[in-house]
């Protein structure tokens, strides 16, 4: 792994005000959307519509990853005027998703250490006054949730590769007191391996998300057994088999994790879930396909619609027909669904919060942000970074801006991975990333924002 030295290059990521871009400044369009990390500032705003995608093969597809280096010493991730980032902790070896217990409590999928850490903060400082491992032995822990809701949880679910579990639990507890309870077995696994899951308001539904098994569902083959046409009488729309069987899908159950179902299909993979308290809907944030180019399909956030069928692997944002499966189902053509938001191709957008603090100025309540871990398979590299979507009424105006920027050190090198994303009780906003192993906490303290 390449390293980086000497303390002049952590001037390139202190906060600055005048990097900053006047919040009333038109969103970029069209092409013009289509930048790479040197254009990245907070406040930059973008707008992308299925109608500005290029054709597929417009570019060749690149292999392009980043070389992982030291975090500079004193670096800080660039934000908007009047907000700061502090350390939390660091030297983790995989932290993933952020979620907050009601207490407060930070708890951290250490995903490739297979464990559950916890986090407890001081008011009076962002450096944890208690830490400690809460659970292990788990088998690349992801998502995590906290049921029932409200203020006295019982229960604390993971998200495993290959299964739901839940922990006995009670405010404060830093250790599990039990062994796993196993919720939901036999999730497939290979490939992508990262499960989210969340409650719907009510408490009665746990959604779940399961990714492709592949890129472009190289290995399903066309046909499935018995034929087409009693596949899609006896299937959800747009459900894949074979290798692909029961993945790219958002399920549900209840609770104990009985009356499984499908909610949604052709989401490659929703690597991060959350349900918006404006209209308790369950929204999704998907890594779309490679190998089709710099710039094509988006990456997108999107509500999860009953029924709804997004499109992989034969269609990509509406009714984009991906060449590699040409002619394989024209009896979904029209049926895709259009995601809500689109972001730049191959961002790898990992997690998703929406934000109901109110330390942040009045503007951002009922947003979102996203973690954007970033890319791999385009040219020019994007991503590495965490983007804020804009809703008015509870309803996405489809542009999304920069909010947390600075992780990339060069071309070639990046010194941070944005993935886990969560609004802490005192309205702060708490990030992971995986590149240098670190948490952050993010306040407002005034200015213009």
């Amino acid at each position: 792994m390449m390293r980086l030295a000497g303390l002049a290059m952590s001037a390139l990521f202190l906060t600055t005000a005048a990097l900053a871009q006047q919040a009333d400044q038109p969103a970029l369009k069209g092409a013009a959307a289509f930048g790479d990390w040197r254009a990245d500032r907070p406040g930059v705003r973008r707008l992308i519509k299925p109608e500005d995608l290029p054709k597929p093969y417009a570019t060749k597809s690149a292999s392009n990853g980043a070389g992982i280096v030291d975090m500079p010493a004193n670096a800080k991730p660039r934000l908007p005027s009047g907000f700061s980032a502090e350390l939390i902790a660091s030297g983790i070896d995989n932290p993933r998703v952020v979620r907050v217990a009601p207490n407060g409590d930070l708890f951290v999928a250490d995903s490739e250490a297979n464990q559950i850490r916890v986090y407890r903060l001081t008011k009076d400082s962002a450096k944890p006054a208690e830490n400690g491992i809460f659970a292990g032995g788990l088998n690349q822990p992801y998502g995590i949730a906290f049921y029932p809701l409200g203020n006295d949880p019982q229960w604390v679910y993971v998200a495993n590769s290959d299964s739901i579990v839940r922990f006995a639990y009670r405010n404060g507890d830093l250790k599990a007191s039990g062994d796993p309870q196993t919720i939901v077995d036999n999730i497939p696994a290979n490939h992508h391996w990262t499960r989210d899951i969340a409650f719907s308001p009510d408490g009665k539904t746990l959604y779940l998300s399961v990714g492709s098994g592949s890129n472009v569902a190289e290995d399903m083959g066309k046909r499935p057994r018995g034929g087409l046409d009693a596949w899609g009488k006896s299937k959800p729309l747009g459900a894949s088999w074979g290798s692909e069987a029961g993945r790219a899908e958002v399920r549900a159950f209840d609770p104990d994790g009985k009356n499984g179902r499908v909610v949604a299909t052709g989401l490659r993979n929703c690597s991060g879930m959350t349900v918006q308290p404006a209209t308790g809907a369950p929204w999704c944030v998907v890594n779309e396909r490679d190998a089709l180019g710099d710039n094509v399909p988006a990456e997108y956030a999107t509500s999860v619609r009953e029924g709804a069928f997004y499109g992989w692997p034969w269609y990509y944002i509406g009714n984009n027909e991906d060449p590699r499966h040409k002619g394989e189902r024209p009896d979904l053509a029209g049926k895709a669904d259009i995601p809500d938001v689109l972001m730049q191709a191959h961002s790898a957008p990992l997690n998703i919060a929406f934000y109901d603090g109110k330390s942040f100025p009045p503007e951002y309540r009922g947003d979102a942000f996203v973690t954007l871990h970033g890319s791999w398979n385009r040219g020019n590299r994007t991503g590495y970074k965490i983007v804020r979507l804009l809703f008015k009424d509870g309803k996405p105006t489809g542009e999304y801006e920069d909010f947390m920027t600075g992780f990339v050190a060069s071309n070639g090198e990046v010194w941070g991975r944005p993935v886990g994303v969560a609004v802490a009780g005192d309205g702060s906003l708490i990030v992971s990333e995986d590149g240098n192993g670190t948490i952050w906490r993010v306040t407002y303290s005034g200015g213009r924002s």
